[in-house]
């Protein structure tokens, strides 16, 4: 039986939401099912402000305009990232500073990011790998005392919390801005989709104008304003209203998918821990302040040739797992810039031994038992 490394499901009423949405007469973007979604996040996690986008990579790119980032300015990103992280900042000109991976964790070493501040540094970008909180209260010390921004990148974070003191903070509620995403490979999505989360207040008005293509055209719909004009800079950043409506029915069964996604993760932890005990693959960690939400599986192998010949094998069985991202700085758009000749050896460790298992929503058990037995062939084949 061939076993994929993602499949896209149907969880609950997306159909019929999708059909309730045609049937409304209103497809285009900010309708109905837009607001449904968008005050689900808010009353369930206390966000403030959230607005629907068409990828994270939008979200990210409206918190760049948003922040007013330009030509001059420098913003911290982990290396070992998707490049929208760092490529929403390049497109309004700054100069990407990297951040190493910890020894424990893909996530950005917390402990290198003093060091990399300068006086031209205006924003921290945090990403919450595999749903893994980075440690915020210490970056958004560090924020305040230096007078920097923070957008967190929680596309892999949906329902993941920061654990301050017994409080559950939800992640993408403590940076001044925060993106999602709802890609096809995420817990919850509708195909392409993301979402700005305004946390700070003196964002709110201008977020939605960026969101509006630069009109203040909602205000129009609300009946605030009379006509509705070009105001800002902004681009087509909402998504349509098919798209919402699958979304939305997924967000009602979020509770189900979760539970289910962290049964899949915990059995691949109790199958494969006699590897990581016997100092074999390494397998994932997480700080004590870190709630996460079983977002995707890895594990970290002796080497790039042992990675790639686990990889081969399991492919021979029909069985598909996939490295993860390479260290940016080592990438083709990064040849010639500051940040090439420097030295991330974590980043590097992450780019060359990660391998990601399958984990969906309509995987079984029993399919895990496959993998986990299979990748214990191979480790005694070795």
């Amino acid at each position: 039986m061939s076993i994929p490394f993602n499949k896209p499901f149907l969880a609950g009423k997306e159909l019929q939401y999708i059909q309730e949405a045609i049937n409304s007469g209103k497809i285009s973007g900010n309708g109905g099912f837009t607001g449904r979604c968008q005050s689900f996040f808010q009353q369930r996690y206390g966000f403030s402000k959230t607005l629907l986008t068409n990828s994270c990579t939008d979200a990210l790119e409206m918190a760049a305009i948003l922040l007013n980032i330009g030509p001059g300015d420098e913003v911290i990103v982990p290396n070992y990232t998707f490049v929208s992280t760092a490529n929403a900042f390049v497109l309004r000109g700054a100069t990407i500073v990297f951040c190493d991976s910890r020894p424990d964790h893909p996530g950005m070493n917390e402990e290198l990011l003093e060091g990399l501040i300068t006086e031209k540094t205006r924003a921290i970008i945090p990403v919450h790998y595999a749903g893994v909180a980075c440690d915020m209260k210490r970056i958004m010390k560090l924020a305040k005392k230096y007078k920097l921004f923070v957008v967190e990148d929680a596309a892999h974070a949906i329902d993941s919390y920061y654990l301050d003191e017994g409080k559950r903070v939800p992640l993408g509620g403590i940076g001044h801005l925060a993106a999602f995403s709802f890609h096809e490979t995420k817990n919850i999505n509708c195909g392409e989709g993301g979402m700005l989360v305004v946390n700070d207040p003196t964002f709110e008005e201008r977020a939605e104008l960026i969101w509006e293509k630069g009109t203040n055209r909602s205000q129009f719909f609300r009946g605030e304003i009379d006509e509705y004009s070009w105001v800002d800079v902004g681009s087509s950043f909402l998504p349509s209203e098919i798209s919402a409506a699958f979304l939305y029915g997924q967000l009602e069964c979020l509770d189900r998918i979760q539970a289910k996604r962290k049964s899949l993760w915990e059995h691949y932890m109790k199958g494969l821990g006699r590897l990581e005990e016997g100092g074999i693959l390494g397998l994932p960690k997480h700080p004590v302040y870190a709630q996460f939400n079983g977002h995707l599986f890895y594990i970290v192998c002796p080497d790039e040739g042992w990675r790639k010949g686990l990889m081969g094998y399991l492919k021979g069985l029909d069985i598909l797992a996939v490295s993860h991202y390479r260290s940016l700085h080592d990438s083709p758009f990064q040849k010639g810039k500051p940040a090439s000749g420097k030295e991330f050896p974590w980043s590097d460790h992450y780019t060359s031994r990660l391998l990601r298992l399958p984990l969906y929503y309509e995987l079984e058990l029993s399919q895990v038992d496959t993998i986990v037995s299979s990748i214990l062939e191979y480790a005694g084949n070795r």
